[in-house]
């Protein structure tokens, strides 16, 4: 099993203007950069959502949330053929291993479906199928915004194209679930809607997403005039796919067991009693069939 340790950009990076592939997504980015300031600076620390909202604050509401569905509708659906390419690999391996199963193989096994062991297993056969695929585990540390926290996923290091260089494409097999909120209003779960179970996409693309649904989330909680959770913000969900993560490249499990070698088991069938002890008296037996 091999490990290797990867840096990314620094979460200060995050925001700049960024080439080729993201250059969509910052253009959407300065838009609702500029309205989330527009807003704030009309309306202090709360935002719409009162009973005190005239007419001006309701229709800027409604355009916020429009912008926010074309933003995220646009990012989602301008994916690139080697996208396209994984994410169907990655639909027929999950396809197979729901019938077969995963056995659990962790020290201490969950019931049901364990997310790590399904993970090693999917990046088993990404790699079979020819993706340089491997398990990320990311980390980082508290600060005076966000704490601390760990998170795995998958990414695909394609390596095809010389000139254009190489392409990692994240997938994340519970995305709609990593932004979904339990106090959300019904504007922000329409966001959610649309979001895939399963994303496979460039790190730009995610990027662009992560964007998307927290100036939302920050703006939803400001309409219900509560406190964002340090869990929700912009910089904690940076740190869980675009931070500085350890890459593994898993050995395969066996479908439907365990992994873990099984301790030699003793019968007295095969035991041996003039061997081992050799003062004992005893009387054959004659067997009958």
């Amino acid at each position: 099993m091999e490990k290797v340790s990867v840096t990314r950009q620094n979460s200060d990076e995050f925001d700049k203007f960024l080439d080729g592939a993201a250059s969509f997504a910052d253009m959407m980015f300065g838009f609702m950069d500029e309205s989330k300031d527009l807003n704030e600076k009309k309306s202090g620390d709360f935002v719409g959502g009162g009973d005190d909202e005239d007419d001006t604050q309701v229709e800027q509401r409604i355009i916020f949330w429009e912008n926010q569905e074309r933003l995220l509708q646009a990012t989602l659906f301008r994916t690139t053929s080697l996208e396209l390419k994984i994410r169907r690999a990655t639909k027929e391996a999950l396809s197979e291993l729901n019938t077969v199963g995963v056995q659990c193989a962790c020290r201490r096994p969950v019931a049901g479906q364990c997310r790590r062991c399904l993970q090693r297993e999917l990046s088993v056969r990404l790699q079979t199928a020819g993706f340089n695929c491997y398990t990320c585990k990311s980390k980082w540390r508290s600060s005076p915004e966000i704490p601390s926290g760990e998170y795995t996923y998958l990414e695909v290091l394609d390596k095809s194209n010389p000139k254009r260089g190489n392409v990692t494409v994240v997938i994340e097999l519970n995305f709609r679930a990593e932004f979904e909120m339990a106090r959300a209003n019904e504007d922000y779960n329409k966001l959610t809607a649309l979001l895939p179970e399963l994303f496979v996409g460039k790190t730009e693309r995610l990027r662009a997403l992560i964007k998307i649904l927290c100036v939302a989330a920050k703006k939803c909680m400001k309409e219900k005039k509560m406190h964002l959770a340090p869990w929700r913000r912009h910089r904690y969900m940076q740190a869980k796919w675009l931070g500085t993560y350890e890459s593994t490249t898993p050995a395969p499990l066996q479908l439907g067991y365990s992994d873990r070698p099984q301790k030699p088991k003793a019968s007295m069938l095969t035991f041996d009693l003039r061997e081992n002890l050799p003062a004992m008296h005893y009387t054959a037996v004659e067997v009958v069939r």
